[in-house]
């Protein structure tokens, strides 16, 4: 926010004197996280992360757990050779195993059918076919009933888009307005199954 007024700028000098708050002279940034109880603090200079807590300290009751190892059940990982930070689920992971009485199950990266045989003639032979396989191909089909509500006469629209086989979306409700032949009722139905499409097309292209 841009506090280009006057009166804006005024108030925000009032407010920074009111509240306690900490300033630093520097580019440099502090990021603090706070759920409940746990507090995450990040930033890149150690000196920064140490004086934060001090005042922290001064004012709150903290209990220092010392280099974050977890936060919301999600594991840390560091790697400081190439300088990243990785987010893990791992035990949220197994506990849906446990749930599901699948944690003695044999790991392996694509779940297929036990009776699925891949053959060479499957793989592709040029940059076209390659370009062409890679594609995600969503399906759709929209439909629709005339009139079926007995108390409104309204009709119902329904349409689902597959990914893969596998169903990603689906809708069925009534049309909002009563429509005077089938033909209306379909275009209705096939208008909301095109902006789903529409929207699905830009999901993949963002995603994928």
């Amino acid at each position: 926010m841009a506090l280009k007024d006057r009166p804006l700028r005024t108030n925000f000098k009032v407010l920074i004197h009111t509240l306690d708050t900490i300033r630093l002279n520097d580019d440099s940034f502090i990021y603090l996280v706070l759920y409940v109880d746990d507090m995450l603090i990040a930033a890149k200079k150690k000196y920064d992360i140490q004086k934060l807590k001090g005042l922290l300290s001064a004012e709150f009751e903290m209990k220092d757990l010392g280099a974050a190892r977890k936060i919301l059940g999600m594991e840390i990982i560091r790697d400081r050779e190439r300088r990243k930070l990785f987010l893990s689920q791992r035990s949220y992971i197994q506990k849906v195993l446990a749930r599901f009485g699948m944690s003695s199950s044999k790991p392996i990266d694509t779940p297929s059918a036990a009776n699925i045989h891949l053959t060479a003639m499957f793989a592709p032979q040029s940059e076209e076919e390659k370009e062409y396989m890679s594609r995600c191909l969503v399906t759709g089909y929209s439909d629709s009933d005339y009139a079926g509500d007995v108390d409104t006469r309204r009709s119902m629209t329904g349409y689902v888009f597959t990914l893969g086989g596998s169903v990603v979306s689906w809708k069925a409700t009534l049309q909002p307005t009563v429509t005077l032949s089938t033909t209306e009722a379909e275009y209705m139905a096939l208008t909301e199954a095109a902006k789903e499409g529409i929207w699905l097309k830009g999901l993949l292209h963002a995603h994928l």
